[in-house]
């Protein structure tokens, strides 16, 4: 049956020891990814390598440090590597979009929605989404920890069916099987523990700068969102459809968890909290497990400064997430009816009072 299936390529993959565009690399991957566009799979590539395919073409002999510096590579490595996808493509006779994308996008609602339509009418023509950060213009070094997270972000806003994160080792292992010959390999995760990122490593390669532990988070936001995620490799023809149908070379990362909407992936994984507000017990029960909304009763404590519409985390009285919101308030405005029972709100703000809740549950995801 197909599906929408999202695939993310690392730029270790993608580059050779000396940091180059592997355009042998770039021909299998798209090979690979146009076995399942032709199976019927609506799929969507993540990308890596812009930096990468750069540098050694603009002139640096290896990977920039400096931001000015990576930004300059990626403007001419980006050019780069959608040249090889689109003529890697082109010999299946399948075309490619270039969208490129920061973090911003997916803070701004609005801007995430058109992003999202604009991938669902591609795909909709058949066309094949090649997504990367936009490096030359990001404020901050590469944020999505080499694609990872983006990769999750895409996977979440276009209601994918699988994301396949590929990497230069078959998953995740309990210990480095490049110095443990006893390391293990995690064929299936249902659940992320703090175990399992204790197993994540750093970076494994010079040119990428993602590692394991990118990858858990990804699968963490990912699988949170509905999605299932696959980590591994895909080296030999034929691996990547394995993947998608749960024989691949790598760690499955489960979920039992529904496909969450656009809204709420924003809210949850995205957005920008400007406060935070403690609440009590029978409050954190009726969050989580009521499906209730909040309430000025169960509200202990205040922090940060914040306006009605903003978002803010919600933590539990030892101080753990549990979740994050829309607010109601203004901070000050809150402060004053911290614990009031409803009837005494309303006469404390009679006349100013537009909406009782603290945080309405339509306005809330719960993260614990």
């Amino acid at each position: 049956m197909s599906s929408r299936i999202v695939v993310k390529i690392g730029s270790s993959s993608l580059t050779t020891d000396s940091g180059s565009l592997n355009h042998d690399a770039v021909s299998f991957y798209a090979s690979e990814i146009a076995a399942l566009h032709q199976a019927g799979h609506e799929v969507l590539l993540v990308t890596s390598g812009a930096v990468a395919a750069g540098f050694g073409h603009i002139g640096y002999e290896t990977r920039p440090k400096l931001l000015h510096e990576k930004q300059a590579a990626a403007a001419v490595g980006q050019a780069l590597l959608m040249q090889a996808y689109q003529q890697a493509f082109a010999h299946h006779h399948i075309k490619t979009a270039q969208i490129l994308l920061t973090r911003t996008d997916f803070t701004n609602r609005k801007r995430m929605g058109n992003a999202g339509m604009t991938i669902d009418e591609l795909l909709k023509q058949n066309v094949i989404p090649v997504i990367n950060e936009n490096d030359t213009v990001s404020v901050d070094e590469l944020k999505f920890g080499d694609n990872d997270m983006l990769s999750a972000l895409v996977a979440g806003l276009t209601k994918a069916k699988k994301l396949i994160i590929l990497t230069d080792t078959d998953g995740l292992y309990t210990a480095d099987p490049r110095y443990h010959a006893d390391a293990k390999r995690y064929e299936r995760i249902d659940e992320i523990t703090a175990e399992i990122y204790e197993m994540a490593g750093g970076s494994g390669s010079a040119v990428g700068t993602g590692g394991m532990r990118s990858k858990v988070d990804a699968a963490k936001v990912a699988t949170r969102g509905g999605v299932p995620v696959f980590v591994g490799r895909v080296s030999e023809p034929g691996d990547l459809l394995n993947a998608t149908t749960g024989h691949g070379k790598g760690t499955y990362f489960d979920t039992r968890l529904n496909s969450l909407s656009r809204k709420k992936q924003w809210l949850g994984f995205i957005s920008s909290p400007l406060g935070s507000i403690q609440v009590d017990s029978g409050a954190e029960e009726a969050l989580i497990y009521g499906g209730h909304s909040l309430l000025p009763v169960g509200v202990r404590r205040v922090e940060g400064q914040f306006h009605t519409g903003d978002v803010i985390e919600v933590v539990n009285l030892q101080g753990s997430l549990i979740g994050r919101g829309i607010v109601n308030y203004d901070a000050e405005q809150l402060r004053s009816i911290i614990g009031l029972p409803s009837p005494d709100v309303l006469k404390k703000l009679e006349g100013s009072l537009h909406r009782l809740e603290v945080v309405h549950r339509d306005e809330w995801i719960t993260l614990k």
